[in-house]
């Protein structure tokens, strides 16, 4: 079927007009994008597309990515026009409390919305995340007698998400692995925020992705019919490059008083609406669709539908072949872990003294075993994080079912690839780096946790006992800086057998996101406590390591490396001292208030603290009458205990304040 440019022009200048409509009524919105990029939606969504509007996260789909997150009003425009569950009502309702249409794209709220995008750049690394999934989906299901899995990933960015590094970052990998199923499109208006591009920029951004092994076509993002030639020559080509198109296109393409400046970035055009819904032959109704799109979408959705039951077809042939896969896919997209991983881990000798990290790379073997859909990366640092699944192979562009991704030394790109591998829905994303590389990549990381995505960051090095590589390398308000961040899991293990249970609380976490700091420096294996309720006890996020013989007189807690001195400290005090052991805060507070109260009785106020890092966070547990023995100042460049020692992390400075209460 020939491209009806008639009727895709005019449901392109309809989606311009619910888009001034929708940016006037709330003013407030970015009308630059969606005015300049309508004819790029109109292709996409009324012919070149795969999906499914019924069945929003169909496995095989098309994926579709708007990076530039704050032109969401395109996304909305084509997603109702094209027939997804997004009524006219919630056009109206564009910015509003609770509606379908937030001000930028939010993964989850709306169907059709792939990522979480807004902060330039990361829909970029999150569709080269995708584009990498989809690959390792091929691998792993495809069979010589069954396609299910061969879907493009289409993501639309601008000269601003070119901008930022993170896309860089992730673009270099997309070529270096071969994603030849990614398709970038780049609305190069020439124009950001605050100037015409040239303010910012003068480098050649074809040549640039030409370098990182992307093909690369230059278009005039307004000509539908160059457009689509464009696209089916991107689809088609199979020589393991990822695909760059730059579109032309004028940014508020329709407003005249704006269209080509800056001043169309945002709403600053919603005064001219009136005038250029006039000029661009629209009715005086406002949010006006006319019948011939709706019609025109709906035969569309017809064939779309019927393409996608030929694959049902094929995919049910599949499952009956192949129920073995079939059971893996579906455990895979409803996130099952299974209920007995705990018990598959081997426990410790009581003799161990190793570091968390290298237990931690333990206990990731049983449990990679046990799921086969669980993929683990690093930046650069498998030899330090110690997470490398063996016999898992790494993924290339030789060998996509590998399951160890190495990112090279991009912290940020990795972590928003990973927040793409989830967002696909069928992976487990893990990733690895040292802990005060957070700072690198921290934007992906809390997009991961504002999305509800199930990553895993096993990220090493958690603290001044790194020693030697001194200050530049030693977390210090790290750990605590994550810890604000809302809806993610820090858990910090203070042994093998706790970091076992760690492992396990992450993988069965699927709501959000788990960071996992694990030590550097060896740590004794805590005979004193049990190894099961060292391990059963993460889950809960704290739990009495020791319990007090007689009266209750002093707690005294902590985490980490340093449990092994809040054990010590509690030697001096006699029958009436507590320890408990707080790997995890987030899970603690999730706890009832029985347990808490079981735990942390108030009747006993006498408390004391004790973490190699800033100490503030821990006042909701001693209260404002407690100590915490802790950091206010940076690390030291000295062999690790001698770090501990010389900043005061040690069992005679939290005997001391514990004597000062």
């Amino acid at each position: 079927m020939s491209l009806n440019i008639e009727i895709l022009s005019r449901a392109a200048n309809e989606a311009r007009g619910l888009c001034m409509d929708a940016v006037q009524a709330s003013q407030s919105g970015h009308l630059g994008l969606p005015l300049g990029c309508a004819e790029i939606g109109a292709v996409l969504y009324g012919y070149a597309l795969k999906y499914n509007p019924d069945e929003p996260r169909w496995i095989n789909r098309d994926h579709f990515v708007l990076s530039g997150g704050h032109g969401s009003m395109f996304l909305y425009a084509w997603l109702h026009i094209s027939g997804y569950d997004l009524p006219m009502s919630e056009i109206k309702r564009f910015r509003q409390l609770h509606s379908k249409t937030p001000g930028h794209p939010e993964f989850g709220d709306t169907p059709g919305v792939e990522c979480t995008t807004g902060p330039l750049g990361q829909g970029v690394g999150n569709a080269v995340g995708i584009a990498a999934a989809s690959k390792m989906a091929a691998a792993r299901f495809n069979t010589g007698e069954h396609t299910i899995f061969d879907h493009h990933v289409f993501c639309l960015c601008s000269d601003g998400d070119m901008q930022e590094g993170v896309a860089s970052e992730t673009c270099a990998l997309a070529g270096h692995w071969g994603l030849d199923n990614l398709i970038l499109i780049y609305d190069s208006n020439g124009v950001t925020l605050d100037a015409p591009a040239k303010a910012t920029q003068s480098e050649d951004t074809g040549q640039r992705l030409r370098a990182y092994g992307f093909d690369v076509q230059e278009i005039d993002g307004e000509d539908m019919q160059q457009f689509l030639d464009a696209l089916n020559i991107a689809k088609e080509r199979d020589n393991g490059k990822p695909q760059f198109i730059i579109a032309h296109t004028l940014i508020g393409k329709g407003v005249p008083e704006v269209e080509g400046t800056y001043k169309a970035h945002g709403e600053a055009g919603a005064k001219y609406v009136d005038a250029a819904r006039k000029a661009l032959g629209l009715p005086d109704e406002h949010y006006f669709v006319s019948q011939e799109v709706y019609d025109y979408f709906a035969g569309h959705k017809k064939q779309l539908l019927a393409d996608y039951e030929r694959w049902e077809k094929i995919y049910n042939e599949w499952r009956k072949k192949n129920p073995g896969l079939a059971k893996m896919l579906d455990d895979g997209m409803e996130r099952e872990v299974p209920t007995d991983l705990l018990s598959k881990i081997p426990e410790f000798p009581t003799d161990a003294k190793l570091a968390t990290r290298k237990a931690g790379g333990e206990v990731l073997q049983p449990i990679a075993q046990a799921m086969p859909l669980l993929m683990s990366g690093s930046a650069d640092l498998h030899g330090s994080t110690m997470n490398y699944i063996q016999d898992g192979g790494d993924f290339t562009r030789d060998n996509p079912g590998g399951r160890n991704m190495r990112f090279g030394i991009r912290e940020h790109g990795m972590c928003a690839i990973l927040n793409g591998i989830s967002y696909h829905g069928l992976f487990r994303a893990s990733g690895a780096t040292f802990t005060v590389f957070t700072d690198y990549c921290r934007a992906s990381i809390r997009l991961g946790a504002l999305a509800k995505l199930p990553n895993i960051y096993i990220f090493t090095h958690d603290s001044i006992g790194v020693g030697e590589d001194g200050p530049t390398h030693q977390p210090v308000e790290t750990v605590s800086s994550v810890r604000l961040m809302p809806n993610i899991d820090v858990i910090r293990p203070a042994d093998p057998e706790e970091t076992a249970g760690a492992f396990v609380a992450a993988m069965q976490r699927t709501d959000g996101p788990t960071f996992l700091a694990l030590t550097r420096q060896t740590v004794p294996i805590l005979n004193d406590i049990d190894p099961k309720l060292r391990r059963e006890g993460v889950a809960r996020g704290g739990y009495i390591a020791q319990k007090e013989k007689g009266k209750l007189d002093l707690i005294i807690m902590s985490c980490g490396s340093e449990l092994q001195h809040a054990l010590a400290a509690a030697k001096e005090f006699g029958d009436g001292v507590r320890v408990v052991s707080m790997p995890c805060f987030e899970r603690f507070n999730r706890e009832s208030s029985g347990y808490r109260e079981e735990i942390l009785p108030n009747s006993c106020r006498r408390r004391v603290a004790v973490e190699a890092g800033v100490t503030e966070i821990w006042y909701q547990y001693v209260g404002l009458d407690g100590k915490v023995v802790g950091l206010h100042e940076f690390g030291l460049s000295a062999p690790g205990p001698e770090v501990m020692k010389e900043r005061g992390i040690d069992a005679q400075h939290v005997i001391a304040a514990a004597k000062s209460l």
